[in-house]
C-alpha cells in the first residue's frame, strides 16, 4: 500500500521539522513537500497534488483557514488538517465551515495526531478532542448555522472544563474510565475525577440521567 503523500504548511521551520521528524518513523505517511506561508501552500499543493494537506492556522500572506476555504474549492479532493494552539469552539467552527477535515491542537499527544492523520486519511472527521460534542453534532452531522458565530452552549456545558468536555464526548462515544485514561494518557483515578466532576456540574447522577440529560442538549 502506497503512503498518504502530506504536505506541510507552517511558518515556523522548527514546527516543519518536528512533524517530519515524528512521521519518519511511519510507513503510513509520506511528506514530500512543505510551506511557509498561505499563498506558498497554495502553489506547493497545486504542483505536488498530496492526499493531505497539515495547515497552521495562522501564518503570513494568507491563514490556514484562508487555504482551507480555497482548496475546498478548487481541489476538493484533497484532505484538510488544520493545527492550532486555539481551543476556542469559534475557531473550530469557522475551521469547519471552511472545509476542514480535521482541527487539532498543537498541544496533542504523538497518538492522537497519528489518529487524526489517520481519520481523515480514510474519508473520516477528526477534532479535538475538547470540542463539545454539541459542537460536533450541530457543524459536522447537522447543517451548518447560517451565522458564523456558534449559538451560546447552554449553561451546563458552558460551566465543563475542556478536559471535562473531552471525557463526556469519550463517555458518550460509549467508553468507560479504563479506556479514558489510555486515550487521553492520564490516570484511570484523574479520569474518575473528572468524570465525577462533569455529572455533578451536569446535575446527573449516573450514565442514564447523563444520557438523557444530552439528548434533550441535542448532543445525541
Amino acid at each position: 500500500m502506497n503512503p498518504i503523500k502530506i504536505v506541510l504548511a507552517d511558518d515556523h521551520e522548527l514546527v516543519r521539522d518536528g512533524i517530519k521528524s515524528l512521521l519518519e518513523s511511519e510507513d503510513d505517511f509520506l511528506v514530500i513537500d512543505e510551506a511557509a506561508d498561505g499563498k506558498e501552500a497554495l502553489a506547493v499543493v497545486a504542483e505536488q497534488k498530496p492526499d493531505l494537506l497539515i495547515v497552521d492556522i495562522r501564518m503570513p500572506v494568507m491563514n490556514g483557514l484562508e487555504v482551507v476555504k480555497e482548496l475546498t474549492k478548487s481541489l476538493p479532493k484533497i484532505k484538510k488538517l488544520v493545527l492550532s494552539m486555539h481551543d476556542s469552539e469559534e475557531y473550530v467552527v469557522e475551521a469547519i465551515q471552511a472545509g476542514a477535515d480535521g482541527y487539532l491542537l498543537k498541544g496533542s499527544s504523538k497518538s492522537e495526531f497519528l489518529k487524526a492523520l489517520h481519520t481523515i486519511s480514510e474519508g473520516g472527521k477528526f477534532f479535538a478532542g475538547d470540542v463539545s460534542a454539541y459542537i460536533i453534532n450541530n457543524f459536522v452531522n447537522g447543517k451548518p448555522k447560517a451565522s458564523s458565530k456558534p449559538e451560546a452552549l447552554p449553561e451546563e456545558l458552558a460551566n465543563l472544563t475542556n478536559r471535562e468536555k473531552q471525557i463526556l464526548d469519550l463517555i458518550l462515544q460509549g467508553k468507560g474510565n479504563n479506556e479514558i485514561a489510555e486515550e487521553l494518557e492520564i490516570s484511570k483515578r484523574t479520569a474518575e475525577v473528572h468524570r465525577f466532576n462533569l455529572m455533578k456540574k451536569m446535575n446527573v447522577k449516573n450514565l442514564a440521567e447523563l444520557t438523557t440529560k444530552c439528548r434533550e442538549l441535542n448532543m445525541i
